[in-house]
């Protein structure tokens, strides 16, 4: 895709490869406030990623979207999508989540975060992982100190193919107990998020997180099929982007608002203004 095939809102954010000398990968910036690394889910950087960044925006983030899979701005087909998943699992990170082990995407935005706190005025930075990269998000946050804030939205990877890889969000249970006792308040510092019959991010993975994290985590069950009381269907998986319905607002409106406050709350100054609402 050349410059002139791209959305037009693509023209809003700044464009910069960045590389930590393993990984290199084109990041999208925009904003002025606290920090934010929003991961895009698969296939990639897609209108309903840019639409959920600019609202970050909106309301007082410098936003980071790395593009770690897929064109920005294009929605591709299946074959697209097919590619997206391929490049992802030959990645030593992706592999590296049925071990539980670190590698080299989470290096990558370690780098990221650290760079992030440094140039903006929050009291740290917070991230945003969805689908496939939920688990990239959690991994994060437990090895970076800058990291307030880490919101864990419809966690699908690795693959559910045993009971033990169903649960796991590819971070040992040791770890996220001491990254919860680590923590110098008492205030949640992640916010995890998925749909009572979303079958792609089974509810096994929020159980985990609640065993390990305990007052550390707010987790949210949104119902969905004959669940939801707003027509939310049984097949709702994007919590943040595509499930979203504004008017009337349905409850995936109402959580992304709530998420908003989590990152405002961990992360602006103690003299920041309100932001937009």
């Amino acid at each position: 895709m050349t410059d002139a095939d791209a959305l037009p809102e693509l023209g809003r954010w700044q464009r910069t490869m960045v590389s930590d000398g393993t990984l290199a990968v084109e990041c999208l910036e925009r904003g002025d406030g606290p920090g934010v690394i929003l991961l895009p889910e698969i296939p990639g950087i897609v209108p309903s990623t840019i639409a959920l960044g600019d609202l970050l925006v909106d309301h007082g983030f410098t936003v980071v979207m790395p593009s770690l899979f897929g064109v920005p701005g294009r929605r591709p087909g299946v074959v697209g999508q097919v590619a997206a998943v391929a490049r992802l699992c030959i990645m030593a990170e992706f592999r590296a989540f049925s071990l539980d082990l670190r590698g080299q995407v989470t290096d990558f935005l370690r780098l990221v975060a650290g760079d992030l706190a440094e140039r903006t005025p929050g009291r740290g930075v917070g991230i945003i992982g969805m689908c496939f990269t939920g688990g990239f998000a959690i991994a994060t946050a437990v090895t970076t100190d800058e990291i307030r804030a880490a919101v864990v939205s419809q966690p699908a990877a690795p693959f559910p193919v045993s009971r033990s890889r169903a649960r796991s969000v590819g971070v040992p249970g040791e770890a996220l107990e001491r990254y919860a006792a680590s923590r110098p308040d008492s205030a949640p510092c992640v916010l995890g998020l998925r749909f009572t019959q979303d079958a792609r991010s089974g509810d096994a993975r929020m159980v985990a997180l609640e065993r390990h994290l305990g007052r550390a985590a707010t987790l949210v069950r949104l119902p969905s099929g004959a669940d939801s009381s707003d027509g939310t269907p049984k097949g709702a998986h994007s919590v943040l982007t595509g499930a979203v319905r504004e008017d009337p607002p349905n409850r995936a409106f109402k959580e992304r608002g709530r998420m908003i406050e989590f990152l405002r709350a961990r992360l602006a100054p103690a003299e920041a203004s309100d932001a937009p609402a």
